[in-house]
């Protein structure tokens, strides 16, 4: 079973995004059981694989309306080419409260497109995404990257730091899908 999450952290001037591929390998298949394995137990390891990881860039220079547009045309073209099962978002987080009301607004731009497009979301804090990936709530933002690299199985971390921001919110979503999530078919 593939399912393909997309992981996106919000922005005005630069949309983080990631594409991971989770598939859920049945061990079992190739004949191979683990030497504790009834015939009754199947044993199962995830393979996650990067896909894809960029930003949607608006120049500052732009008038307002303009800048969402060119999200809500880009985050079209990203969804119909990533073709995704759910997708991750990072929840607000208050900095500043002229850059929280433009993130607002990009996040809401991002709402209209999911709907449209009839996508399930999930939403995270920036404490769940990094107790998700280093086992601790106030990791460093360093750190988190480095376990983006480590969970992909990467020998570099994805730059700029926006793209490995979604990886970690798209592969916090599939470490999630174990708590009755509805959008993953449980609970």
């Amino acid at each position: 079973m593939e399912k393909r999450i997309l992981g996106i952290d919000p922005g005005l001037a630069i949309l983080g995004f990631g594409t991971i591929s989770a598939t859920q390998r049945d061990s079992s298949s190739s004949g191979a059981l683990s030497s504790h394995a009834t015939n009754a137990e199947v044993i199962t390891k995830p393979e996650l694989t990067l896909l894809d990881f960029g930003v949607i860039q608006t120049s500052a220079g732009v008038e307002m309306g303009k800048r969402l547009c060119t999200i809500y045309e880009d985050l079209n073209i990203l969804l119909e080419q990533s073709q995704p099962d759910l997708v991750a978002i990072e929840k607000l987080f208050f900095y500043k409260m002229g850059n929280t009301i433009t993130v607002a607004q990009a996040r809401g731009v991002i709402m209209l497109v999911l709907a449209q497009h009839d996508i399930p979301f999930v939403e995270f804090t920036p404490a769940q995404i990094k107790q998700a990936l280093t086992g601790w709530g106030n990791a460093k933002k360093y750190e988190v990257q480095q376990a983006v690299a480590q969970e992909l199985d990467l020998d570099y971390i994805p730059r700029p730091d926006d793209a490995a921001d979604a990886l970690a919110v798209a592969l916090t979503a599939w470490y999630s899908r174990d708590q009755g999530s509805q959008v993953w078919g449980q609970g």
